[in-house]
């Protein structure tokens, strides 16, 4: 009896702070952690098989936006004639639930027209964000507008597309994944003043707080304890920032400049040191300490070697893997910058537009690569060490969700669901 009154009193906690009970959800952009870990405790595959049937496939229209996956249905967004879609699916089956529009498809150089950022799931809510600024809540139940904003009409954000030297989100279009974090909806608006980062409650829709003035880059916020405070930490097109959690103040900023400013990869953070990477600029690590009521950044190391374009990397213990500049699978020390180990040609694609997903599953790393294979890697900062490997899909720029023993993927024509654990 005693056991099963703190385990309902823990639910009644979490119930309380609105966190989603579900231990095996995937409800954002890489995980429930928002850094490419399943949780410890989840069964992950230690190998993988020859060949691998899928559970479902479902059409889908162009586009670039990974899966999540919460109670029981998998959320993904498409291009369907001009507009971009969302789109509730039954995880076991794979039959649409229902459809609802989100804005206008965009389009440009680096792919064809459609979405570009992952959905945002909060319990009974979903939060889209549009390549053209266009913010949604929806009811997860049937696809209905619960609050939605508009980052050029509401807040004067500049959307120009691939003109003249527009750079960052201005230029390709709102990439960054939407954050929850408690009552709050935290995303990056930019480029206006004071609405760099906007604030939202994300019940209403009502503006909390806005803060500075920069253009978004590519890469999703993340909220993270760094010198003994909560920070939000952006990585924008001009710059790697911290703000404080709990109104905005800027505690901290290293400039990054880059020609279009293509700044892409997720921030990881060890302790206190913050990882970011430019395809030009290098990988860079970063040390935070506290600074009075604000905190001091210095850049520690940069090492043009391990600079990675657009596949955020993950973290295990002291160690960053990711997809280095030359196709090829790296670790690195993140203490010192030293690269550990890299695996040359692990993708077969071009090394400008080469990608991989990953995901931290127990002692190995799931690496889905853009050529379509699912690759397990050991976590292994010595060397490098291959598990296995099997072909899934076809040619994609995609972060896979894993829950409940299924990985759920996009190629360049469907969603793909895959049994890796259980029946």
């Amino acid at each position: 009896m005693p056991g099963k009154l703190s385990k309902l009193m823990l639910v009644m906690i979490l119930q309380a702070a609105g966190f989603s009970l579900s231990a095996e959800d995937w409800p954002q952009w890489r995980g429930p952690g928002r850094d490419g870990a399943v949780p410890k405790g989840q069964a992950v595959p230690e190998k993988l098989p020859d060949s691998l049937k899928p559970v479902w496939k479902l059409p889908q229209g162009d586009g670039v936006s990974s899966p999540v996956v919460s109670g029981g249905k998998v959320l993904c967004i498409d291009h369907q004639d001009g507009k971009e879609v969302v789109h509730a699916i039954d995880a076991a089956t794979g039959t649409i639930v229902w459809d609802s529009p989100l804005d206008q498809a965009h389009k440009d150089s680096q792919s064809k027209p459609g979405p570009r950022c992952t959905p945002m799931v909060d319990g009974d809510r979903v939060y889209v964000q549009s390549c053209r600024g266009q913010l949604k809540c929806l009811n997860i139940a049937d696809g209905k507008v619960i609050w939605e904003k508009n980052y050029v009409k509401d807040f004067g954000a500049n959307f120009t597309g691939e003109s003249g030297q527009a750079p960052g989100a201005s230029r390709h279009g709102n990439t960054g994944s939407p954050l929850v974090d408690g009552d709050d909806l935290i995303v990056e608006v930019g480029g206006v003043p004071d609405a760099s980062i906007v604030c939202f409650n994300k019940k209403t829709g009502e503006v909390k707080w806005k803060s500075e003035n920069h253009i978004p880059g590519y890469a999703a916020p993340i909220v993270t304890k760094l010198a003994g405070r909560q920070q939000i930490v952006c990585f924008m097109a001009d710059v790697v920032m911290g703000l404080d959690r709990n109104g905005g103040k800027l505690l901290w900023s290293i400039p990054v400049k880059t020609a279009f400013a293509r700044h892409v990869t997720t921030p990881v953070v060890v302790d206190d040191m913050v990882c970011v990477a430019s395809h030009q600029f290098g990988l860079i690590g970063i040390k935070v300490t506290a600074d009075g009521d604000k905190c001091k950044a210095e850049t520690i190391w940069t090492q043009k070697d391990s600079a990675l374009n657009f596949s955020s990397p993950v973290v295990v213990g002291q160690h960053l893997y990711g997809l280095g500049p030359s196709k090829n699978l790296i670790c690195v020390d993140i203490p010192t910058g030293k690269q550990m180990w890299s695996k040359d040609g692990f993708t077969t694609g071009s090394a400008g537009k080469a990608h991989v997903g990953m995901i931290v599953a127990g002692a190995n790393l799931m690496v889905l690569t853009d050529d379509g294979q699912l690759v397990l890697v050991k976590t292994d900062p010595m060397a490098y060490h291959e598990v296995s490997r099997v072909r899934v899909c076809a040619s994609n720029w995609c972060n896979p969700a894993y829950a409940d023993g299924k990985l759920y993927l996009r190629d360049e024509k469907q969603l793909i669901c895959l049994q890796l654990i259980g029946k």
